[in-house]
């Protein structure tokens, strides 16, 4: 058995004396973003420690711990905090989660992050859905060879997030009275933060926010035939001519007092898939 293939078995076989939760529907909780576990009935609650192979989030913002529940009448499985290239993981380790999820039965991935605007259309506290990515992380979590029983070689990438779930998460923010955004999310190692001309070259090639994740597990998704919903909330206005000098606590706090609104669309989008 190949060494990936073994390791996601060793978790799912770990997580199997836990729970027998069986979750159509994974979450990956980005910064300011836990407080959608408020709104699961939680069964389960397992530290990323006690789980094999897991790596550890070092972001003080990320709690680190996998849920699993109800939410909007369906079984999840909730990452409150994922892990970061720029925390020195690789990307195979920052994507090892959702190969588990696929294995625990998951087939729909919700990701939500906190990311920088860079189109002057949007605010900050405003919600962004990703309609498509572009991958600057230098890196790929597919590079190596391929487990053909994971996913193909050359998976195909004209849709990395799900048109049909986009009509559904447009149809509950119309709902609910959100204005939701959409647009183009550019992923950057990080972990500092861009320069004037990095904004300029960013907003050029197409880019409307900016962040540091999301793209790694969207890949991965797709490589095993997942339907992927990624949010963003724009926590911080890029504009280079206007740029100001970025506060981590204001982020947070940005992304703590936008939650709601994103907790409100993520779970109506959750009752309301078939």
């Amino acid at each position: 058995m190949p060494q990936l293939r073994k390791q996601i078995t060793d978790a799912v076989n770990f997580l199997r004396t836990k729970t027998q939760s069986q979750p159509a529907i994974g979450i990956i909780l980005g910064t300011g973003l836990g407080g959608l576990v408020h709104e699961i009935q939680i069964e389960t609650v397992i530290d990323y420690s006690e789980i094999p192979h897991f790596p550890l989030s070092t972001v003080e913002s990320h709690k680190g711990k996998l849920i699993f529940g109800t939410l909007g009448g369906k079984k999840v499985v909730v990452m409150q905090g994922r892990f970061h290239y720029y925390e020195g993981y690789t990307m195979q380790q920052v994507t090892f989660p959702v190969r588990v999820m696929k294995f625990l039965g998951v087939n729909t991935l919700l990701i939500s992050n906190a990311a920088g605007g860079m189109n002057p259309l949007f605010a900050k506290g405003d919600i962004m859905m990703i309609t498509d990515h572009i991958n600057l992380l230098g890196d790929n979590p597919l590079i190596g060879q391929n487990d053909e029983d994971l996913g193909p070689r050359f998976p195909d990438m004209s849709e990395p997030y799900s048109k049909e779930l986009s009509h559904l998460a447009d149809s509950v923010a119309i709902d609910l009275g959100i204005r939701l955004q959409k647009g183009v999310f550019v992923a950057v190692s990080g972990p500092n933060l861009e320069t004037r001309a990095e904004y300029r070259f960013l907003r050029g090639i197409g880019a409307d926010v900016v962040g540091m994740s999301t793209v790694p597990e969207a890949i991965v998704a797709v490589h095993m035939s997942m339907r992927t919903l990624g949010f963003s909330i724009v926590t911080d206005e890029c504009f280079p001519d206007a740029l100001k000098p970025a506060d981590l606590d204001e982020i947070i706090k940005v992304a703590n007092a936008t939650e709601p609104k994103l907790t409100a669309i993520m779970k109506n989008v959750v009752s309301r898939l078939q």
